[in-house]
């Protein structure tokens, strides 16, 4: 069963290996942002993965929350 973990993000252990995916799809967030890093425009994704604007930037919310608790340090 999918569990809504970020507005129209969900993961399910049955989908993409448990991989947050956007709802109603097996399109995992890591696929958008990639394309988007890669220069797909969100008309070419959108037409691409049959996901919408609205999805695309939740992708990008989830993305930015995820890396936003990330903490990196630096080793001498």
């Amino acid at each position: 069963m999918a569990q809504e973990i970020a507005p129209r993000i969900v993961v399910d252990e049955n989908v993409r290996f448990g991989k947050p995916v956007i709802r109603g799809t097996r399109v995992p967030v890591d696929l958008v942002v990639g394309q988007l890093a890669g220069g797909m425009t969100f008309a070419e994704i959108a037409d691409e993965y049959g996901v919408t604007r609205e999805d695309i930037l939740a992708a990008l919310a989830y993305a930015a929350k995820t890396l936003e608790g990330e903490e990196i340090r630096a080793v001498k």
